[in-house]
């Protein structure tokens, strides 16, 4: 890229950010923000289209276009904007999915002005790929830091999500699914990794763009982000039907199987779906999935969404899920769960993850690397391999963020190139290697089959003198307290109902 168009996108991205700042002293957080800029975009992006030298016809109504706005202004706007809004969410396609349940959150005839401006000035088509995404996808980053708004459940550390996709290095040609897919984090890094490692003929591209990725997102607001965070990577199109389904992925087997799944569930042992009872009041009600497909019927969301991740993958297929450790150590049907991933699967690495790298506080989690298999009398899983990158390591989100740098030892051990030939880099001489292999029968031999496995001896216990600065201490014990009181929470509402 040139100076000047560089120059010209760090111009853009500067007006965006200060523009929002105006907004958040109204009241509008970086969430709301956020979502108007969608919509806005959205209908600029479609006007570009529709003029030389694209000239395409947009299914975008006349009279709810990007110039049935430009021509406005004051309360004749809000009024138009609001009716603009409710209209297109009755569309059909990416077009409706992106309006779905939209509502205008700038109470300020004059700022909404301002905005439309401000994004009529530039020509959003026109600029680079990378540049529109790089815009958007920080705004997103800003939107899950902002803890009021709860955004942070939807969005998984980028790092982590180019280390798995490095891992399985998909491939052109191949389907990708994530059954819980919060603002399209895994789409993105896996489409960023299959063109910049493939040079993709023009039945490729046309596949990447439109055949590649399926994904479902309950959560309108979460799902319009995502389709929009994909359109500006050029992942779909403004008439094509949505990749993204409103559909609750864990209600039943779509029939369909993918070659690879990517996906981080949202944190929360319970499923639940929210009734109005007799009185008129609001009450939620744990959720379990009768699926002849599953093992076994739990209201555990994470152990359903792992048997929905098998259930979606391909005999030839492969995935990397994130799972909190509940998953790797509960009994019952946590066991169930465990055993019959060992037997059906080829469950062959494990990566133990650190606290302080997801937006939810207090989170232990892990990453879950299993290939999809044939039935077979005999137990698909041989060995595991275990990367223990949680002893004796420290970060938070704002000193400390987890970057690509620190899973590099990781991605090295794990060897994406050939996975068969891996080495311990724990031994007799070297007792704090972090990697380390364990058969099928030392698995199975552990009480209820856990796979909550750790050697290293954690340093902050038997040495004072190694404990972390006072500051990374305190960010710990506040994520440890908050993390408490959730769960407290959790407790109450429960006993309540």
């Amino acid at each position: 890229m040139s100076n000047s168009n560089s120059n010209n996108t760090s111009n853009i991205v500067s007006k965006v950010w200060a523009f929002c700042n105006t907004l958040r002293d109204d009241g509008v957080g970086y969430g709301d923000y956020l979502e108007q800029l969608t919509y806005l975009l959205f209908l600029k992006m479609a006007d570009e289209y529709s003029k030389p030298p694209h000239s395409r016809k947009m299914p975008i109504p006349a009279k709810y276009n990007w110039g049935a706005l430009t021509n406005k202004s004051g309360g004749e706007l809000e009024l138009h904007y609001n009716t603009l809004l409710r209209e297109l969410g009755n569309e059909k396609g990416m077009l409706g999915q992106i309006f779905t349940k939209s509502q205008n959150k700038i109470q300020d005839p004059a700022k909404l002005y301002k905005l439309i401006a401000l994004i009529d000035a530039e020509q959003w088509v026109m600029m680079g790929v990378k540049d529109k995404g790089d815009i958007y996808e920080g705004l997103l980053e800003k939107n899950a830091e902002d803890t009021k708004s709860g955004a942070g459940q939807y969005f998984t550390p980028r790092a982590l999500i180019k280390a798995m996709v490095i891992c399985l290095q998909p491939e052109p040609g191949k389907t990708i699914a994530d059954p819980a897919c919060g603002t399209g984090g895994f789409f993105l890094a896996a489409y960023d990794w299959i063109t910049e490692n493939y040079e993709l003929d023009k039945g490729h591209k046309q596949f990447l763009k439109f055949k590649t990725f399926y994904g479902n997102e309950i959560v309108a607001s979460t799902r319009r982000l995502a389709l929009m965070n994909l359109f500006l990577h050029n992942i779909g199109d403004i008439d094509s039907d949505t990749i993204i389904s409103p559909n609750d992925s864990l209600i039943a087997d779509a029939g369909v199987r993918y070659d690879y799944v990517l996906a981080n569930p949202p944190f929360g042992k319970k499923s639940s779906m929210t009734f109005t009872n007799e009185d008129g009041e609001q009450e939620k009600e744990d959720l379990t999935y009768n699926r002849q497909d599953f093992w076994v019927t739990t209201s555990n969301k994470q152990l359903n969404f792992l048997q929905h991740i098998k259930s979606m993958l391909k005999t030839t297929g492969m995935a990397a899920v994130v799972l909190p450790d509940n998953v790797l150590f509960e009994g019952g049907a946590g066991e169930t769960v465990r055993k019959r991933l060992l037997e059906t699967t080829d469950l062959h690495t494990i990566l133990r993850l650190p606290t302080g790298i997801f937006y939810a506080n207090g989170v232990k989690a892990n990453v879950l690397f299993f290939d999809g298999k044939a039935s077979s009398k005999t137990p698909w899983t041989k060995e595991i391999w275990v990367y223990d990158y949680r002893t004796n390591i420290h970060h938070t989100l704002k000193k400390n963020p987890l970057k690509l740098d620190d899973l590099k030892d990781f991605i090295n051990c794990y060897n994406p190139g050939n996975r068969h030939k891996r080495k311990s880099t724990f031994s007799d001489t070297n007792l704090e290697g972090r990697w380390r292999k364990f058969t099928y029968e030392e698995i199975v031999a552990r009480d209820k089959t856990s796979l909550d496995i750790t050697w290293l001896k954690d340093k902050s216990l038997a040495d004072l003198h190694n404990l972390p600065d006072p500051d990374e201490l305190a960010e710990e014990i506040v994520e440890n307290l908050e993390a408490g009181l959730a769960n407290f929470q959790a407790i109450i509402d429960a006993l309540k109902k």
